[in-house]
């Protein structure tokens, strides 16, 4: 071994390997950093160390063979049905979706959902007078949960894009139009909001040629069905043009073999535990089926329709709820059916040493990369030490130890109060991943560090309350609960719980909560501006005083307050006045109009005819973080 990697293998730095071998018959003069030393001396250097030495044979990794799940080869035509489309609504806030979906399955969601508001992926079917049947994907249309639309977008055969044709092509209209696009999948325009006095629907086809989608009256091969989802016109218009698409796609699917499918959603039942929704892209689900999703796998016990009502079986294009899964899946997991638990143990077991050595790879790069820092830190310090002999290294090294001082508690107390950590709780797995997903965008670490200290799926537990007590921190549920035992021993603990059912409300509120952790901003009001018409100097004692005839041209005066003079736009003087006159008289107040004289607090001032005096007050104002999290 040389001298350098002893030290690294030691985790200590070169020149305690030189002083453990002073006083040996090794000349430590001649040795360097690369030196080989022999055995006899790393043994003496380690017993010096009070280490102990192990001889260790290196040994072969095994290479563990793979045992994952993987989707079936492509299926014989012949053995293909043709299935239902499966449709995402997608469009901006406030255009109407939700409307148009509950007209379309005549059931009330928005009026269950707070703020009306889609808050989760559902799914559902629609069967049509004609006997078709589409799967609608009810997509939540909000800026927080492009992550899960994206996902939304990929399970889809067609989009229907509903623009309001009283507001026209909004931000998040054109990140549908992305998702689409990015997916490969055809669109159907619905210009909804059309029953209005102000409605304009041309104006929409025109806006929307820029972003690519051009409809039939333009030559391009984009349907578009003029609707109103509040009173229900031409909604069946809507649902044909769907169905006329989807025949033009020819979708098919093998009904038979293994299940194949997506979780669109998940979350956990008090009664039931770990619940997804799922829609069904190849074989047929039934009761009994062994099915395994991202790193959890599950026995189906029991699997139920949109309504709640038992199902024993689903087709493809499905969608399906199903209960059995011994963890939560993440929506978007992908859905395969195996032939035995303990094939799915296997699986489960597989991807979770993937994930291990996937993240053992990503921090020995870390450590790489910090141990490259450290060395280039370490090399500069070595060139500081130059061509010192190791003895006086070693000497202004142990100086430079006694002078770093220990942070007293007020320096700690301050370097606490700017960081702000938080506990996230939702109802479902994609909620969590959308609130993730905005604190991400989290760019004012400057000013205050945001700091996540735990984040999971459920109701609020003692467990958080006890992190947040630990770490000083802030637990935010999104429609999620507290128990009343909970807030109690919250209070007592002196944390504080924020739950919300609208996804806004918690990132105001999360904003409002980092602000209050910045320090205040003092701002300046004017009270009042005068000019300087002339300038003259008085004795006072033996010293001449310089004065300034003002004329006050806005507001007013107050000895009191603080002033400022400004020559051609540039504040040069800042204080208190000495003494303000008017004709002979020492006053406090020198109202608009009115003249007047007045000396600084500093001598050496020169006033100018035309300079300004500015008398203003400063006041304490609460400092607002600069994060936006772009809506």
């Amino acid at each position: 071994m040389t001298v350098e990697e002893l030290a690294t293998a030691m985790e200590k730095d070169i020149d305690y390997i030189y002083e453990a071998l002073m006083n040996t018959s090794i000349d430590i003069d001649s040795l360097e950093a690369d030196s080989h030393l022999d055995e006899v001396w790393i043994k003496e250097v380690i017993k010096k160390a009070g280490m102990k030495l192990k001889w260790s044979k290196l040994k072969q990794d095994k290479v563990r063979e793979n045992k994952d799940a993987v989707r079936r080869p492509q299926a014989d035509p012949a053995s293909l049905i043709p299935r239902s489309p499966v449709v995402t609504i997608m469009g901006h806030v406030d255009h109407g979706k939700t409307t148009l979906l509950d007209k379309l399955r005549k059931t009330q969601v928005a009026a269950m959902e707070a703020g009306g508001i889609t808050q989760h992926i559902g799914a559902f079917l629609v069967s049509l007078p004609s006997g078709e049947k589409i799967t609608f994907l009810d997509t939540p249309g909000h800026a927080a949960f492009s992550a899960m639309r994206a996902r939304g977008a990929q399970v889809t055969d067609i989009v229907i894009l509903v623009v309001a044709a009283d507001d026209g092509v909004m931000k998040q209209t054109v990140e549908s139009i992305q998702h689409a696009k990015d997916a490969q999948v055809p669109i159907v325009l619905a210009i909804n909001k059309c029953d209005k006095a102000d409605a304009d629907p041309e104006k929409v086809k025109k806006e929307l040629l820029a972003y690519d989608v051009v409809c039939e009256d333009y030559g391009g091969d984009v349907q578009a069905v003029h609707v109103s989802a509040l009173t229900g016109d031409n909604l069946m218009a809507l649902a044909e043009a769907t169905v006329t698409l989807a025949e033009m796609l020819e979708l098919k699917a093998d009904p038979t073999g293994p299940v194949e499918g997506t979780v669109i959603e998940s979350f956990t039942d008090k009664g039931r535990g770990p619940v997804t929704t799922a829609i069904i892209q190849r074989g047929t689900l039934r009761k009994g089926s062994i099915l395994v999703a991202g790193k959890s796998w599950a026995k189906v016990r029991l699997m139920f329709d949109e309504n709640g009502k038992t199902i024993n079986e689903a087709c493809p294009s499905m969608p399906v709820g199903i209960i059995g899964w011994r963890d939560l899946p993440s929506a978007g997991d992908e859905i395969l059916e195996v032939e035995s638990e303990s094939r799915a143990r296997e699986v489960v077991e597989w991807r979770k040493y993937e994930q291990e050595e996937e993240k053992n790879k990503e921090d020995l790069k870390m450590i790489e990369e910090k141990r490259k820092e450290h060395q280039e830190a370490h090399r500069k310090a070595r060139e500081k030490y130059g061509t010192l002999h190791w003895k006086q290294r070693s000497f202004i090294k142990y100086q430079e130890k006694k002078e770093q001082k220990i942070l007293r508690p007020k320096e700690k107390l301050e370097r606490d109060s700017n960081i702000l950590p938080v506990i996230i709780k939702g109802d479902v797995d994609g909620s969590v991943e959308a609130i993730l997903g905005i604190m991400d965008t989290y760019d004012a670490s400057h000013e205050c560090e945001l700091e996540l200290v735990h984040f999971g799926v459920g109701d609020i537990s003692e467990n958080d309350v006890n992190l947040a007590e630990t770490f000083h921190g802030v637990i935010y549920g999104f429609n999620v609960n507290a128990s009343n035992v909970i807030q109690q021993s919250a209070a007592k603990k002196g944390v504080k719980i924020k739950l919300h059912k609208i996804i806004y409300r918690l990132v105001e509120d999360l904003q409002e909560e980092l602000s209050s952790k910045l320090p205040c901003i003092m701002e300046e009001h004017t009270l009042g501006e005068a000019s300087i018409l002339a300038t003259f100097s008085i004795t006072e004692g033996k010293k001449k005083v310089p004065v300034a005839g003002c004329r006050v041209q806005k507001g007013q005066l107050e000895k009191q307050k603080k002033f400022k003079l400004i020559r051609n736009g540039h504040v040069i003087w800042k204080g208190s006045l000495t003494s303000l006159k008017h004709h002979k008289d020492n006053v406090s107040v020198i109202k608009t109009g009115m003249d007047c004289g007045l000396s600084l607090d500093e001598d050496k001032i020169e006033f100018q005819v035309g300079d300004e005096i500015i008398c203003y007050e400063e006041k304490e104002v609460l400092a607002k973080t600069s994060w936006d999290p772009g809506f």
